[in-house]
C-alpha cells in the first residue's frame, strides 16, 4: 500500500504554526483552526467515489432532521403530528439507524418502531424485529420484549441464531432464569412452525452436494420454491461457511420470476461475504448494491466493520467506513473510535490508514476529538516516530485537550518498543510532575515493556517503586510478571512471587497464571510447588486443574501422589469417576498396573464398582 512520506513533515508544520497562535484564542477556534490545518496536511485518496450518489447529502439532512426530532423530544402527540408532516418514507435502513440511536432508550425505542408500523405504513423485517428485540432484552421492559416476539412470530418470522444466543446471554447474566426458560420454548415453537426453517436446509444441501452447474440449477427448479426475503436470508444463513457458494444461491435467486432483491438481502449477503476468502465478491456485490440505490444498514455495517477488523482486513474496514461516511447512515464517534485503535494498536500501524480515517471524520463536520488525537498519537509512538508524536502532542494541548493517562502510556509502550526504557519511567516523573498520577494501566504497561525487552530485574524495580506509590497490584499486572519471570526460565522466581501476592498482597490471580505456572513446575517435576498451587486455586473457587498433574503423576508420581492429588480436588464430595478412570487408565496406559491397583484399592467404594472403572482392570489392555 502506498504510504506518504511528507506526513511527518506536515504535522510538524501544522504544528508549530498552531503553536504560534495567540494564547488567549478561546478553545472552540483553536479546534476549528486545527482541523483545518490537520486535514489539509493529511496524505488521503478517497476509493470508490463513482458510486456515491449525488443526492446522498440531501437524503442524510432528512434523515438526521427525522433523528433529531425524534432523540430530541419525548415521544408525544404533538411529535407524532410534528413527524407525519414531514411525509417521511421510513426504509429499512432508516428505521435500524434511529432505533440504534435509540438502542440506550429502549422504551422509546418500541414507541417509535410501532409508530413507524401503525401509523407510518413501515412493513418490518426479520433483521428488523431481531434488531430491536436486542435492544428490548432488558428487565425493564421485557413487556414490550415479549410483545415483540409475538408480533414477529404472527408475521412468519423467526429468531435467527445470533440473536437468539445474544439475548440468551443477557438473561444469564442478569439471572433471568424464567425468561431463559421461555426464549428457548419460543424460539423451538418458532422454528418447528417454519416450514421455510425446512426448505432452507433442503436448498443448502443442493448447493453443497456438488459444484454449481446446470444441474444444480434444474433440481432447484424442480423444488418449486415459492422464493421470497425470507427464504433468501434462512438460506443464506444455512450456507453461511460458504461465502462463494452463497452467492451463488443468491444470483440464483435473482433470476426467479416475480423476485427481486432488496435492501435486506443485499445486506444479508453481505454479512457472509465480508471474510478474507470472499472479500472480492463482497466488494462486487458492494457495488451492486449501490448502484441499484441500495444502501447497507447500521447493524450490517457494524457487523462487518468489527467481522472485518477481528480478521486483521483493517484496509477492508477503513473503505467501508469511508463509503458510510458518505452515506445518510454515518458512523458513531464510538465506531470511529474503535476503527482508530485496532489500526494503530497492531504492532506495525499504517499512518495512510489512520489518517484516511481521520480526514473522513473531519470532512463530515466533526472537530478532531480526543480519541482522535490518541489514534494518531499511538500509531506515531508506536512505529518510533516520537519527534513527530511530540508535535501531535503540542496541537492537541492547543486544541484544549489534556493529556491523561491514556496518553502518556501510549508514549511509554512505544518508548519501550523502542527499548528506550530509561526514557520510559522518566515519562512517568514527567507525568507526575504535571498532575496526571500514573494509574495501574500506565504501570502495568511499562512493567511489560521491560519484560518484553528481556529487562524482568528492572521490571520487578519498577514493580516496587509502584508499591512504593501505595499502588496495589492486580491480577493483570502479576500476570505480566510471571509471564516475564516464565520467558526466561525463572520458574522458582515465578513461583515464589506469586505465592507472596496470594499470601502477603491477598491478590487472587486469573486462573491462566495457575494454569501456566502449573505446567512449568510439573515440567520441573517441582510437583509440591504445583500441588500448593492446585490448593490456592481451590481456595479461590477455580475449577480443578487435573490434566497436566495426571500426565505427570501416571509416568513419574508414586500412589501416594495420587492419593494427594485426588484428595486435593476432593471439597464436598469426592471427584467424578471420569477423573478417578482418567487418572487410573493414564497409570495403566503407562505400563503401571501395579501402581494402578494400589490407587485403585484406595478409592471409594462407589468408584472401585463402577462399570467403567471394572471394565478397566477386567484386563492390562486400555478400554
Amino acid at each position: 500500500m502506498h504510504r506518504s512520506k511528507a506526513i511527518p513533515s506536515s504535522l510538524r508544520v501544522a504544528s508549530s504554526r498552531l503553536l504560534t497562535r495567540h494564547g488567549s484564542t478561546r478553545q472552540l477556534s483553536a479546534q476549528v483552526t486545527h482541523s483545518s490545518q490537520l486535514s489539509s496536511c493529511l496524505s488521503y485518496e478517497p476509493g470508490f467515489s463513482h458510486l456515491l450518489e449525488a443526492h446522498q447529502k440531501h437524503r442524510s439532512s432528512k434523515i438526521n432532521s427525522l433523528l433529531q426530532k425524534i432523540v430530541s423530544n419525548e415521544w408525544s402527540n404533538e411529535l407524532e403530528a410534528e413527524l407525519e408532516k414531514s411525509k417521511s418514507v421510513l426504509t429499512h435502513g432508516t428505521v435500524i439507524y434511529v432505533l440504534k440511536k435509540l438502542d440506550k432508550d429502549p422504551q422509546k425505542a418500541s414507541t417509535f418502531f410501532n409508530w413507524a408500523r401503525i401509523k407510518n405504513g413501515f412493513t418490518p423485517s426479520s433483521s428488523v424485529y431481531s434488531f430491536l428485540l436486542r435492544i428490548l432484552a432488558r428487565k425493564d421492559t421485557m413487556k414490550h420484549f415479549w410483545i415483540t416476539l409475538q408480533k414477529m412470530k404472527e408475521q412468519g418470522f423467526y429468531l435467527d441464531e445470533e440473536t437468539y444466543l445474544t439475548i440468551q446471554a443477557v438473561f444469564k447474566k442478569e439471572k433471568m432464569t424464567g425468561d431463559i426458560g421461555a426464549l428457548t420454548y419460543f424460539n423451538n415453537r418458532m422454528l418447528e412452525q417454519n416450514a421455510l426453517d425446512v426448505t432452507a436446509k433442503m436448498v443448502a444441501n443442493v448447493v453443497l452436494g456438488a459444484e454449481w452447474s446446470n444441474k444444480v440449477e434444474k433440481e432447484l427448479q424442480e423444488m418449486k420454491i415459492t422464493v421470497s426475503d425470507n427464504f433468501v436470508i434462512r438460506t443464506l444463513k444455512e450456507l453461511r461457511n460458504y461465502p462463494v457458494k452463497a452467492l451463488k444461491i443468491f444470483h440464483w435467486a435473482a433470476q426467479c420470476s416475480d423476485y427481486d432483491h432488496n435492501t435486506i438481502t443485499y445486506n444479508a449477503v453481505l454479512r457472509v461475504l465480508a471474510r478474507h476468502d470472499s472479500v472480492e465478491e463482497f466488494w462486487s456485490s458492494f457495488e451492486e448494491m449501490n448502484s441499484l440505490g441500495y444502501e447497507m444498514d447500521m447493524d450490517t455495517y457494524i457487523k462487518i466493520s468489527r467481522q472485518f477488523q477481528k480478521s486483521k482486513m483493517v484496509e477492508d474496514a477503513v473503505k467501508l467506513y469511508e463509503f458510510m461516511m458518505d452515506g445518510p447512515y454515518k458512523p458513531s464517534i464510538q465506531d470511529c473510535n474503535l476503527l482508530l485503535r485496532n489500526i494503530s494498536g497492531g504492532g506495525n500501524p499504517d499512518l495512510n490508514l489512520v489518517f484516511r480515517v481521520t480526514k473522513k471524520y473531519e470532512a463530515t463536520g466533526n472537530l478532531p476529538s480526543k480519541p482522535i488525537y490518541d489514534g494518531i498519537h499511538r500509531s506515531l509512538t508506536s512505529l518510533g516516530k516520537f519527534d513527530e508524536a511530540e508535535n501531535i502532542l503540542k496541537v492537541m494541548k492547543n486544541a484544549g485537550f489534556e493529556p491523561d493517562n491514556i496518553t502518556y502510556s501510549q508514549l511509554v509502550f512505544g518508548l519501550c518498543k523502542a527499548e528506550r526504557l530509561e526514557k520510559a519511567c522518566e515519562v512517568l516523573d514527567e507525568m507526575e510532575a504535571s498532575g496526571c498520577i500514573p494509574d495501574i494501566k500506565t504501570w502495568t504497561i511499562l512493567i511489560q515493556g521491560h519484560c518484553n525487552a528481556n529487562a524482568v530485574d528492572r521490571a520487578l524495580m519498577c514493580f516496587a517503586k509502584m508499591m512504593e506509590k501505595n499502588l496495589d497490584p492486580d491480577a493483570d499486572l502479576l500476570d505480566v510478571l510471571i509471564s516475564g519471570f516464565l520467558s526466561q526460565k525463572r520458574i522458582n522466581g515465578a513461583y515464589q512471587l506469586l505465592v507472596e501476592m496470594v499470601k502477603q498482597a491477598c491478590l487472587r490471580p486469573w486462573q491462566a497464571t495457575f494454569k501456566k505456572l502449573i505446567e512449568k513446575l510439573l515440567g520441573l517435576r517441582k510437583f509440591e510447588e504445583a500441588m500448593n498451587l492446585l490448593y490456592f486455586m481451590k481456595k479461590q473457587s477455580y475449577p480443578p486443574y487435573h490434566e497436566p498433574f495426571i500426565q505427570y503423576i501416571s509416568k513419574f508420581g508414586t500412589v501416594g501422589d495420587a492419593l494427594e492429588f485426588l484428595g486435593a480436588l476432593t471439597v464436598k464430595d469426592y471427584p467424578s469417576s471420569a477423573t478417578y478412570h482418567y487418572l487410573l487408565k493414564a497409570f495403566v496406559k503407562e505400563g503401571r498396573f501395579s501402581e494402578a491397583q494400589d490407587v485403585l484399592y484406595k478409592c471409594p467404594h462407589h468408584i472401585r464398582t463402577h462399570p467403567q472403572i471394572c471394565e478397566l482392570f477386567g484386563s492390562e489392555k486400555i478400554v
